[in-house]
């Protein structure tokens, strides 16, 4: 994944060298830190993926040889709302829709009927709202500019789970619910008026959100299927 995602690794580079090089004369925002509480917004790309497991009975299974789940990318937008602990933690919500993400499964059909061919592919758009809890630990501030790490835990809904396309009779069922821990690192940048945050974080999750049906081919050789994202954000706190 991180290398599907090179370039928006350097993009972020970039801006944190250019935020830099503008942010360390004059200190800004100087009472900030003081504050008990305070919102902004977040707006983020995430790349989107599934860990799979074969079912045990798989080997048993001649029709379908192979499946990869594939990556696919989507746009997240959000809340952020922060309460302050002590000097060196937070406590953080973020609530967010990703929109735009679609899971490809392709398969290697041995014997395909008169409608596929022996390369199949499945398509499974999703739309996620995330509410993660997490926990941000804050270093030390250097002029305009600090580091911090953050961990929790999310619940994750798939809007789209109920949808007429996923409930075609060819496709893999995903389960609606799903719960995962994440984990990251940022960097604040404090400028007069607002303080921008770029940040990447690993979304694993925790549960088996396929719901499996014995009688279809694309399904039964699966066993757990588990949610995987490494997310980019920019976060803007007024």
């Amino acid at each position: 994944m991180l290398y599907l995602l090179r370039k928006q690794i350097v993009f972020v580079c970039l801006l944190l060298i250019t935020i830099s090089s503008k942010a360390q004369h004059e200190l800004k925002r100087p009472d900030h830190d003081n504050l008990p509480y305070y919102f902004g917004l977040t707006f983020g790309y995430a790349n989107m993926g599934l860990h799979t497991e074969k079912d045990p009975r798989f080997l048993q299974y001649d029709s379908v040889l192979s499946v990869d789940p594939g990556t696919s990318g989507g746009f997240s937008a959000g809340l952020l709302a922060t309460l302050k602990l002590n000097n060196r933690f937070e406590l953080r919500i973020a609530p967010q829709l990703a929109i735009g993400g679609a899971r490809v499964f392709t398969y290697s059909v041995k014997y395909p009927n008169a409608l596929e061919q022996t390369i199949a592919k499945k398509t499974l758009t999703s739309t996620l709202f995330t509410f993660p809890l997490q926990v941000k630990f804050n270093s030390d501030r250097i002029d305009n500019f600090r580091v911090y790490m953050i961990g929790g835990l999310t619940y994750d809904a798939d809007l789209a789970s109920n949808s007429n396309e996923r409930n075609a009779e060819d496709l893999i069922k995903l389960k609606k619910n799903d719960y995962a821990i994440e984990a990251g690192v940022g960097f604040n940048f404090f400028l007069n008026f607002v303080t921008i945050s770029p940040e990447i974080k690993i979304h694993n999750g925790l549960t088996n959100i396929h719901d499996r049906d014995p009688d279809l081919k694309y399904s039964n050789v699966l066993g757990r299927l588990s949610s995987r994202m490494i997310m980019f954000s920019i976060n803007i706190e007024p």
